[in-house]
C-alpha cells in the first residue's frame, strides 16, 4: 500500500510538474501585458505598439486597395492598424454590402455559407475577414473599434442590442491572433456609459485572450472613465487636433492643449499599473483645430514631436495618422472631411509616415541581442525604461515649457532626451555606472545617429544640439553606458 502512494505521489508530481511548468510559456503566447504593467510583450518579447489610423479601411477600400494599405505600412514599420467595424449604423462598404438587417445592430447582414474567397458569396464582415487576415499575413495587429461613439449618442444601440452585437463580433473574431478592441469611438466614457459598460465587459467575458481598451473624445482619456475596470487592459489618449490658443472652453480638462506627454504622465502614476498610449494625436495634413481648412496644417514635425513626447514620458507605443488616409479620401468623394484634398494613396508616403520607424527602432535598439535575454523581463533594456526628467538639470531653462520642452526616459544602461526645437540639453551625469559615457544625437527625421564621443560622467553637461534652434530641428541626445 505505501509503494503504490509513493509511486502515485511520484506519477502526479511528473504530470502536475510539467504542467506548471509550461505554464508561464503559454502565457506568453500573443500581444500580453508586461510583468511591470506598462509596455506590451509579444510571445514574450518586447513590442512597440507602431500604430496607423485607418478608420475607414473596412468601407472604402476594396481588397486589392486594403493589400495596397496594409503592404505599405508594413513596409514603413507600422505593426498596429486602428480601424472602424461599424464606422455609422447601419454601414455599407465599397462593394454595395450592408452591415445590418434592418438597420439593427443586433442583426449582423451574414450571408449563409458565406466564403470571402467566392465573390458570389461575399458580404460587409466576409471584406473585414478579408483585410483581418491580409494584416496578420504581414504581422499586423487590427485595432477594431465595434461602433463608432456617435451612433451610441444618438441612440441607435441600446444595451442590450450592444450586447448581442457584441457577442458575435467575439464569436467571428476570437480565434484570430491578431485582434486588439477598443471599445468607445471618440467620445467620452459618460456619455451613454451603460452601453460601454455592456460592451467593455461582454468582451471580457466572452474573448479574455485578446487586450482591450477604450478609444475616448479629443483632449480625455479612457482612464477618466474605466482605469480600474476589469476589462480595460490598457489606457488610451485621444490627445486632439487643436493648438494651445484653440483650447478655449472652461470645461477642457486641465488644459493641457498640446502637451499630450501631461495625458501620459498622468497615466503612469496612476495604480495598478497599467500601460497608456496616444492613440490619436494631430494627424499629418489636418488643419489645426480641425474644422477650419484655412487654418495651418499640422506636419511631420507635429506628429514627430507628439510621438517623442509621449514615449518619454511613458506611453508603450505610439499611434500616428494622416488625414487623407484615415478616411481613404478620392478625388471623387463628393464631400470631404477636415478640407481633405490628397489623394490617399498620394498620401500614404506623406513624410511623417516615413519617419515613425525611426522612433520604433530606437526604442528597441536597447534590446538585448540574444533570444534568450530578450525574453527576460527582468532587467532588460526595454522593460525597465522609466521617465525621469530629474535628469534636466534646472539651468539654460529646465525641461522648459511649450515647444521648448525637454523630455527623458532612460534605462539602467542608457538615456535618451528629446528636444523638439534642437535647445541645449543640460543634463545630470553620473545616473549611469561608470567614469565616461559614450554620447551621441539621433535625428527623429531620417533615423541616423551622429557621434558626439565620450564624455566624463560626473556633474553637469550641457549638450548642444546640432543647427539652429528652431521648431522642427528635433534631436534625441542618446548617453550609453561604455
Amino acid at each position: 500500500m505505501y509503494q503504490r502512494i509513493v509511486l502515485f505521489a511520484i506519477i502526479s508530481l511528473a504530470l502536475f510538474g510539467c504542467a506548471s511548468n509550461k505554464k508561464p510559456d503559454a502565457l506568453k503566447k500573443g500581444l500580453k501585458v508586461s510583468e511591470n504593467g506598462r509596455y506590451f510583450t509579444e510571445d514574450g518579447k518586447p513590442f512597440f505598439w507602431l500604430g496607423d489610423t485607418a478608420w475607414l479601411l473596412f468601407n472604402k477600400t476594396t481588397r486589392e486597395q486594403a493589400d495596397q494599405f496594409l503592404e505599405d505600412r508594413r513596409e514603413k514599420g507600422f505593426n498596429v492598424v486602428q480601424a472602424m467595424v461599424l464606422h455609422t449604423v447601419p454601414s455599407v462598404n465599397i462593394y454595395g454590402d450592408s452591415s445590418l438587417v434592418n438597420g439593427d445592430i443586433s442583426q449582423p447582414a451574414v450571408t449563409p455559407g458565406s466564403d470571402f474567397a467566392d465573390s458570389t458569396q461575399y458580404d460587409f464582415w466576409d471584406h473585414i475577414d478579408y483585410i483581418v487576415d491580409k494584416a496578420k499575413e504581414k504581422g499586423i495587429y487590427m485595432a477594431l473599434v465595434p461602433v463608432w461613439g456617435t451612433n451610441v449618442k444618438q441612440k441607435k444601440v441600446t444595451p442590450a442590442q450592444a450586447k448581442i452585437y457584441t457577442e458575435f463580433l467575439t464569436n467571428r473574431y476570437k480565434g484570430k491572433s491578431n485582434i486588439i478592441w477598443l471599445n468607445g469611438g471618440d467620445i467620452k466614457g459618460s456619455e451613454v456609459k451603460e452601453v460601454w459598460e455592456v460592451i467593455g465587459n461582454t468582451l471580457r467575458a466572452t474573448d479574455p485572450n485578446h487586450l482591450i481598451t477604450f478609444h475616448p473624445r479629443g483632449r480625455t482619456a479612457s482612464s477618466d472613465w474605466f482605469h480600474d475596470a476589469k476589462w480595460l487592459d490598457f489606457n488610451m489618449v485621444q490627445s486632439g487636433h487643436r493648438r494651445y490658443d484653440q483650447d478655449t472652453s472652461s470645461n477642457e480638462q486641465k488644459h493641457y492643449g498640446e502637451d499630450n506627454w501631461k495625458y501620459i504622465e498622468k497615466d503612469y502614476s496612476l495604480k495598478p499599473a497599467k500601460p497608456t498610449i496616444d492613440g490619436e494625436p494631430s494627424y499629418e495634413g489636418i488643419p489645426q483645430g480641425l474644422h477650419n481648412p484655412k487654418e495651418p496644417r499640422w506636419n511631420d514635425a507635429d506628429v514627430r514631436r507628439y510621438g517623442y513626447w509621449s514615449v518619454f514620458a511613458g506611453a508603450f507605443g505610439y499611434t500616428y495618422g494622416d488625414n487623407s488616409v484615415m478616411q481613404f479620401y478620392t478625388s471623387t468623394d463628393k464631400k470631404a472631411a477636415y478640407g481633405a484634398t490628397k489623394p490617399w494613396q498620394e498620401a500614404l508616403n506623406d513624410p511623417g509616415a516615413g519617419q515613425m520607424q525611426h522612433l520604433k527602432n530606437l526604442m528597441l535598439s536597447r534590446v538585448p541581442a540574444d533570444e534568450a535575454a530578450a525574453s527576460t523581463q527582468v532587467n532588460n533594456g526595454y522593460f525597465d525604461r522609466v521617465p525621469d526628467q530629474s535628469i534636466i538639470v534646472g539651468a539654460a531653462g529646465g525641461d522648459g515649457e511649450k515647444y521648448n520642452r525637454l523630455l527623458a526616459t532612460r534605462g539602467k544602461d542608457y538615456i535618451f532626451v528629446y528636444t523638439y526645437n534642437g535647445r541645449n540639453i543640460p543634463l545630470k551625469m553620473g545616473v549611469i555606472e561608470g567614469g565616461q559615457v559614450k554620447a551621441s544625437w539621433f535625428s527623429p527625421r531620417d533615423g541616423k545617429t551622429t557621434a558626439i564621443g565620450n564624455v566624463d560622467n560626473k556633474g553637469t553637461h550641457e549638450f548642444d544640439a546640432p543647427g539652429d534652434v528652431k521648431d522642427g530641428n528635433d534631436w534625441v541626445l542618446v548617453i550609453d553606458k561604455l
